[in-house]
């Protein structure tokens, strides 16, 4: 009942481990094709105008709502807030990590067959139809999709039981480095494409006719789901921080890093794009039909197409890792369960939640929910447009204008600038809320531009 609350090891593991959580498909999937349907260079700078004003705010507060806590969201907000309904957000935060994590499973499991298919490289000598039609392929093998589904969760779920600084922080500390190595690589090998000139100006050259409020609610949005904001992910890893931690620059350095990895991955994709005259707006299916058609052209294509899949997969887990961690911490906290026993019970319920996910394009094809969208579909609209959405919002009002005095004024020790702290007590209260209500209500069909 009274265990010593497991800390991280060392300042950069935590670094690691918070950009893991951020960094994800968001950065290396979504963001290239968000970015080619908006303009590129455009969208990339109102998006990092985005991290500075909705980003770094939102996540300076989950990790201070955590750190000053010690416990996971529900625990964090029973504690903290005045009021006891506010004790909801740790549960929203919970649950749209169990939601999340049934069907982001299900695409890290496409990944893994991906990596297997350009390992035996499978790409070459077939035509653009053939390799577009392997992931239609791979979408009517239900087996094969629970496989991947079980294989990548079970990956996932052995790290957070393991624990905080043999588990998450450790893979985190390995998983990370070779990640930027994979990316490094990649990045430069697309700078030697045909297309690198046309492909790096489209990313950085901003056209400021392509700016409309669209463009911008997007780029709001991307800011906020690429940083994992909203879901508790911050809040849980915050609450193994230990006291002396200078939050300001640690939030700084993940959002940094985060945004560094998404202009990357624009980097390695736009120039291959641009190289084969590919569209740079294609869409969710640029990873699974676009790229692999390109990948199967280049020298060496075989070889770059596995590191491509490899880095994708690292990018999967590190983000999957705090997404179970969030679910994992509340049974710990709340329960009093062993770590093991919460992880891998807490992982085979989220394997169960997950397989109709995994069979939503097949067996259960004919199944709708949302919209008349699949269950995939329909879980990733709710999570994406309601849950996480509502979740930020909730935390930026908590930490603006309910938090007491006294935990807010915990910014300004251990090193933090008090001018840095006036500035973001301001946005946090009056900024950050107002720029997701706005993304919130664009998501929600609410407002339409």
């Amino acid at each position: 009942m009274n265990r010593p609350r497991e800390l991280w090891m060392t300042r950069i593991g935590f670094v690691f481990a918070a950009a893991g959580s951020a960094i994800g498909l968001g950065n290396l999937w979504r963001f290239p094709y968000i970015a080619g349907t908006y303009g590129g260079g455009a969208f990339v700078l109102i998006y990092l105008l985005a991290v500075i004003a909705i980003g770094l705010p939102i996540m300076v507060a989950e990790l201070l709502i955590g750190r000053s806590a010690q416990l996971s969201p529900v625990g964090a907000f029973t504690r903290l807030g005045k009021n006891k309904w506010w004790k909801i957000v740790g549960w929203l935060g919970v649950a749209s990590g169990f939601v999340i994590l049934s069907y982001y499973c299900v695409v890290g499991g496409w990944i893994i067959d991906y990596i297997v298919k350009s390992s035996l490289n499978l790409f070459h000598g077939r035509s653009p139809a053939e390799i577009e039609g392997m992931f239609d392929i791979l979408l009517k093998n239900p087996l094969l999709l629970v496989f991947y589904h079980a294989l990548f969760l079970l990956l996932t779920t052995y790290i957070v039981s393991r624990g905080i600084s043999m588990g998450i922080e450790r893979w985190n500390n390995i998983l990370i480095p070779v990640l930027f190595g994979l990316l490094l690589l990649l990045t430069i090998n697309s700078l030697f494409s045909p297309g690198a000139r046309e492909g790096i100006k489209f990313l950085f050259h901003p056209d400021f006719s392509k700016i409309t409020p669209a463009a911008i609610l997007e780029a709001m949005g991307q800011a906020f789901f690429s940083l994992s904001l909203g879901m508790g992910a911050m809040i849980t890893y915050g609450s193994y921080l230990d006291r002396d931690t200078n939050l300001m620059n640690s939030a700084a350095e993940v959002c940094v890093l985060d945004t560094i990895v998404a202009l990357m991955g624009g980097m390695i994709i736009f120039p291959v794009v641009f190289s084969y005259g590919l569209a740079p707006s294609a869409g969710p299916g640029l990873f699974f039909k676009t790229l692999p058609v390109a990948f199967s052209f280049l020298p060496g294509g075989r070889l770059v197409a596995t590191l491509f899949f490899i880095l994708l997969v690292f990018a999967a887990v590190t983000s999957a890792i705090s997404l179970l961690e969030v679910v994992v911490s509340y049974f710990i906290d709340e329960r009093k369960w062993g770590r093991k026993k919460a992880a891998f019970l807490v992982g085979f319920a989220i394997f169960l939640f997950g397989v109709p996910s995994a069979l939503s394009s097949n067996l259960l094809k004919d199944v709708t929910l949302l919209k008349g969208m699949n269950i995939f579909s329909s879980l990733d609209f709710l999570a994406t447009n309601y849950m996480l959405t509502i979740g930020g919002l909730l935390i930026a009002l908590f930490c603006g204008w309910f938090l007491s005095r006294k935990t807010m004024e915990e910014m300004t020790i251990n090193g933090n600038n008090l001018f840095l702290y006036r500035i973001w007590r301001f946005v946090i209260r009056y900024i950050t809320p107002l720029a997701v209500l706005l993304v919130l209500l664009q998501k929600t069909g609410i407002i339409a531009i």
